[in-house]
């Protein structure tokens, strides 16, 4: 049974880019390890731009991010 977390920064992901990341992770996971679509998770956590960093600066310091949550498109 995978489980596969996915974290990736509130920055304007579709609903559509986000089934095409599910589908694709999932296929993946049958064809390299023979596992069930049907027992595989996948969680797609947006974190905020300010609660991540690289090169020890805020993304929302280094981009435009979005400042408030958004309602995913359809």
């Amino acid at each position: 049974m995978p489980y596969v977390n996915i974290k990736i920064t509130e920055e304007n992901t579709t609903k559509k880019q986000k089934k095409k990341l599910v589908k694709g992770v999932t296929k993946l996971l049958e064809k390299v390890l023979g596992k069930n679509p049907k027992t595989t998770f996948v969680i797609i956590d947006e974190v905020p731009c300010d609660n991540w960093a690289i090169e020890g600066k805020l993304v929302s310091s280094k981009r435009k991010c979005n400042k408030k949550k958004r309602k995913n498109a359809k």
